[in-house]
């Protein structure tokens, strides 16, 4: 029966659906009317398209409701794709399979349906599946915006393999990738640390393609460089250049940034001097990058003479960084009359300094014992507008407890705290190395009582200095209360905070106790080193336990594999190393 609208409207489709087999009851396996759910729809300008009311009822059950009564159901009179959609999702949800329904599918399921299921389906792992499904039990010949869609959303999972997979179907489907979606794969891959599959993928994909963009192959480069894995970068570069990859600046600056922070300094001047040869001039970052590099190794003179080579250059011209970075390169080797030229030269050029060059300087004037100039460039900080951070107020504070100044440093630790500017680990280890040095403990443990309130990671270096001054002075328990606070804050000794406790109990003739901690050392996995073996050995001959020494000493020599007593001491921690007070 049709029902004709009393009020049509001209573009309005309707749907109804439509009393067929009435007289069969629907069972959820029952596939034939679950094809007439889908199915028997039509569309027809002004007029009702109908289906079974009763296979519409067979539908709802198979969503989780209850039947619906039989009753006609209006159906989105404007996107019947839609209703289709929603349906074949809801059957693959509950079966997983669409065997029952291949024959009705097969005909009318196209590829942008197929791609809106997927989509629907919002799970890379299920829309693969379909994927799968659709692909060779329903002959969909899925299009190139499917295939990026599920290489996307399955890299984005961490499914390379999955992924690949794809990528397989649809090179055999004749389709390739664009560089966009190519790059995603190929860069995930690598960051999920399977330079193996995008070694692989780059390899099929030149198999049939001429060559792709330095953009593929740049994005590759960095994952792989942030990933520490610069040799991986460097071999690939040498695997594709020239054959497939056409390099630009940007790919050798950041092969060059990744040799400069591992160290190979060298190997990324030869890549600088590589460039032209592949038709690249170096840029502004080209310099920065390796001016950087070699000051960040000591090799400044060789930095600046890079600064003057972009000086030369017409088409360039040095900016701040390229200054700053040889500035600081001359204040980290003490060398402050020529960072301080560089720094003139700069401000000639017209260029402002930053925080950065102002907190280079300051802390190189610092360590050189000049607080006269250090302070004059704070005060110069800030009349140009930078505010003092927490590395300028360290340099600062720093600088003033060389120069045996430990009040004025005092001073800006207060100055620090009014502006709001929250100390690092290295704030506190200055001032409480400083303190502790002047025989300042009582203010050494109420900094450690400010460090216990602040959101500073206690580490052993910080307490050490007062564990050790406390022991000096004979106070073992008091010492003995602060190991209990860094144990509380997760906060592990290391081998200096139990050498100096062995060697603070065996001063004091407890040598119970530093049996304990020498016993408590080697329990957490914490070697001790040839100054601490050798001082308790004596302490216990000394103290008349010639057994315990020889056991200590068996320990040492056999268990520990430490050699011969006359063994020089290990070179990462000599006796001048361990940070005590004097």
């Amino acid at each position: 029966m049709k029902i004709h609208d009393p009020n049509p409207k001209p573009s309005q489709t309707q749907f109804l659906i439509e009393n067929v087999y009435e007289s069969r009851r629907v069972v959820p396996d029952d596939g034939m009317a679950v094809q007439m759910s889908l199915l028997f729809f039509t569309a027809r300008p002004t007029f009702w398209a109908r289906a079974s009311k009763i296979a519409a009822s067979h539908l709802h059950t198979l969503a989780g409701a209850r039947p619906r009564p039989e009753r006609e159901v209006l159906l989105n009179p404007l996107n019947p794709e839609a209703w289709f959609v929603k349906v074949v999702y809801t059957l693959f949800l509950r079966s997983h399979s669409l065997d029952s329904y291949v024959g009705y599918l097969s005909k009318n399921l196209t590829p942008s349906l197929a791609f809106e299921v997927i989509k629907r389906l919002n799970n890379p792992k299920l829309g693969l599946r379909f994927f799968e499904l659709s692909k060779f039990s329903l002959n969909v010949n899925h299009g190139v915006w499917t295939y990026h869609y599920l290489l996307r959303s399955l890299c984005q999972m961490g499914l390379q393999d999955s992924a690949k997979l794809v990528f397989d179907y649809m090179r055999t489907d004749g389709l390739s990738p664009n560089e966009s979606v190519l790059e995603f794969l190929v860069s995930s891959c690598a960051q999920m640390g399977r330079s193996d599959l995008a070694e692989k993928i780059l390899d099929e994909v030149h198999c049939s393609v001429v060559g792709l963009s330095s953009f593929v192959y740049n994005n590759l480069f960095n994952v792989l460089v942030k990933l520490n894995r610069v040799d991986d970068a460097v071999c690939l570069f040498r695997k594709y250049v020239g054959s497939h990859c056409c390099p630009d600046s940007w790919t050798f600056n950041i092969l060059i940034r990744g040799l400069c922070r591992t160290g190979a300094v060298d190997k990324g001047v030869e890549f600088f001097s590589d460039m032209r040869s592949f038709g690249c001039s170096p840029n502004v970052v080209t310099y920065n990058t390796l001016i950087s590099g070699l000051c960040r190794a000591h090799e400044v003179d060789r930095g600046c003479d890079l600064l003057r080579e972009v000086q030369s250059r017409s088409e360039l011209s040095p900016d701040v960084i390229t200054f700053t970075s040889v500035i600081s390169g001359y204040c980290k080797l003490g060398r402050m009359e020529e960072a301080s030229a560089i720094f003139d030269e700069m401000i000639g050029c017209g260029l402002k300094p930053t925080a950065v060059t102002f907190n280079a300087l300051i802390d190189g004037y610092g360590k050189a014992g000049d607080m006269s100039s250090a302070f004059s460039l704070y005060e110069s900080m800030l009349f140009h507008g930078h505010c003092a951070d927490v590395i300028t107020f360290t340099s600062l504070i720093d600088g003033y407890c060389r120069a045996g100044h430990l009040n004025h440093g005092l001073q800006l630790w207060h100055e620090m705290n009014a502006k709001n500017v929250s100390p690092s680990a290295y704030t506190f280890s200055v001032l409480i190395n400083a303190l502790c040095k002047g025989n300042r403990l009582c203010e050494a443990r109420d900094l450690l009582r400010e460090l216990k309130g602040s959101n500073v990671v206690p580490k052993s270096f910080l307490y050490n200095p007062v564990i050790d001054g406390l022991c000096k002075a004979g106070n073992i328990d008091e010492a003995n209360l602060i190991v209990a606070e860094m144990e509380e804050k997760k906060c592990t000794p290391d081998r200096v905070t139990f050498t100096i406790l062995i060697l603070g109990n065996s001063m004091k003739g407890r040598m119970s106790e530093a049996i304990g901690n020498f016993s408590k050392m080697l329990s957490i996995g914490c070697a001790p080193d040839k100054i601490t073996i050798d001082s308790l050995i004596s302490c216990l001959a000394k103290a008349g336990m010639p057994s315990e020494a020889r056991r200590i000493k068996k320990i040492a020599y056999e268990d520990l594999n430490m050699g011969a007593p006359s063994m020089g001491r290990p070179p990462h921690l000599r006796a001048n190393e361990i940070p005590v007070a004097v």
